[in-house]
């Protein structure tokens, strides 16, 4: 009868330390995943649209407040035949 009541609280005790295992493999894999989007985006603006922004600066550009269409009439566009 001891024998088997020192085998339940051992198994008791492996799964309470896989539990525990396991929440904390899945806390890292957030952790770890978090951070690569982090780095994705920093990595993307960095590339790409931080040189873009750099260029937008050095040439003094600057943010367009209202959007105008033009109005182009129908017959002044060529036609093909």
């Amino acid at each position: 009868m001891a024998t088997l009541l020192i085998f339940y609280v051992w198994q008791v005790n492996n799964l309470i330390h896989g539990s525990y295992l396991i929440s904390s493999y899945e806390n890292q894999i957030s952790k770890l995943s978090d951070e690569n989007k982090n780095l994705e985006v920093s990595f993307a603006e960095n590339s790409f649209l931080g040189s873009a922004l750099e260029k937008i600066k050095a040439l003094n550009f600057q943010e367009t407040t209202s959007v105008r269409y033009i109005q182009i009439p129908e017959n002044a566009l060529a036609k093909a035949n």
